[in-house]
């Protein structure tokens, strides 16, 4: 053993200071590789928050925006803490080449993110006399855009309920958008465009604009998200309606932007093995329900004549339609999820969520989420 070693040690010993050099100058760039790559990785992930939403408010603010440099409008936004971050703002106007902001007097509000705000800045959305803003969030049905609607303008609820089941308007608008198809007219459906009205900030001329003028400025909208993925949708095992019922769902269960791929590839899970979607949300949206603090009776919960009613012991398969108007997010995790083998998630208080193979699993962790007083359902 001790000449074993002897020999080994005359080897190391009797390297050149050639092959030395080499092997330490391998080290030093294999160092310098690791190094730069956490490096990229930082500065990508401090990019992306920098251009993140503020926060979660949709209150709006009058913004006056004054001709000048990005670097005077990036602290103009950033005084009205409507941006994350100058710096990453200037960034995003240097690589993305959106440098024709236009100067004017805009609504803007936390929740919108800098691409939003740039994308508002370049087409001038500029505030007049008269022009009223409405915010539709993310996730709302339509008893809740009907609600907005009556509040911001000259309408009523009754006026956007009726015009959502008009069969001759519905009509023109299927035979216009390619994503609407004769699916939204099934009579068990609440509403016929649940779903498929984009959420997002529509400035308008005047309280008297028309409901009709409004949906068509969402369906455009959508037509815009959309068209991102028409290949993709096309050539799915799923109808475009299925892709949009399947997105409203996540958009409500899915508590992060991120988590909604994992979201989606567990109901889809479900659905290729028989199992019942067993989503609350699609309860709650059954029984016209809309605040999610109000619990479930068991015969809501059993209520197997609903046809949305995902938590239905007998009810396979996907509601008859959407149960709210899905962010881009959760469409697009919809068309592509998170392909694993789980069949259960739930998250905890502060959003996070834990996937499960098996049911014993998913009660673990919800006896885990317990006991640490993590737990909010």
């Amino acid at each position: 053993m001790k000449k074993i070693t002897r020999i080994i040690l005359n080897k190391v010993g009797g390297m050149s200071s050639k092959t030395k050099k080499m092997m330490a100058y391998r080290n030093i760039m294999g160092v310098i590789v690791v190094i730069a790559f956490a490096g990229i990785l930082s500065l990508g992930i401090f990019y992306n928050i920098g251009l993140s939403k503020v926060s979660k408010d949709s209150t709006l603010k009058t913004v006056i925006v004054e001709k000048g440099s990005i670097a005077s409008i990036a602290s103009t936004l950033k005084e009205n803490n409507v941006i994350r971050n100058e710096m990453m703002f200037k960034v995003y106007i240097k690589l993305t080449g959106k440098n024709n902001l236009q100067a004017g007097t805009y609504e803007f509000s936390e929740n919108m993110g800098t691409k939003k705000i740039v994308s508002m800045l370049e087409k001038g959305s500029i505030s007049k006399k008269g022009e009223i803003s409405i915010t539709f969030k993310e996730g709302i049905n339509m008893r809740k855009i009907a609600s907005l609607i009556e509040e911001k303008t000259n309408n009523t609820k009754d006026d956007v309920l009726s015009l959502v089941n008009d069969s001759s308007y519905i009509d023109s608008l299927i035979e216009k958008y390619w994503f609407l198809d004769d699916s939204i007219k099934n009579s068990s459906i609440y509403y016929s465009l649940e779903g498929y009205l984009y959420p997002d900030t529509y400035i308008f001329s005047s309280k008297d604009v028309k409901v009709e003028d409004i949906f068509t400025k969402m369906l455009d909208e959508m037509d815009n998200k959309l068209g991102t993925y028409k290949s993709e949708i096309e050539s799915s095992n799923y109808s475009i309606h299925e892709i949009m019922t399947m997105a409203s769902i996540v958009e409500l269960e899915g508590a992060k932007a991120t988590d909604r791929s994992k979201v989606a590839g567990v109901f889809y899970n479900r659905l290729d093995n028989g199992m019942t979607l067993g989503s609350d949300v699609t309860t709650y949206y059954a029984e016209k329900i809309d605040d999610y603090s109000t619990s479930l009776s068991s015969n809501e919960l059993t209520n197997c004549n609903n046809k949305y009613n995902t938590r239905c012991p007998n009810f396979l398969g996907l509601p008859i339609g959407p149960i709210c108007n899905p962010s881009e997010e959760s469409i697009k995790a919809t068309i592509n999820p998170t392909k694993e083998d789980y069949f259960y998630f739930v998250a905890d208080c502060k959003g996070e969520v834990y996937l499960s193979k098996n049911i014993t699993q998913h009660n673990n962790i919800i006896n885990k989420l317990k006991r640490e007083d993590n737990w909010c359902a």
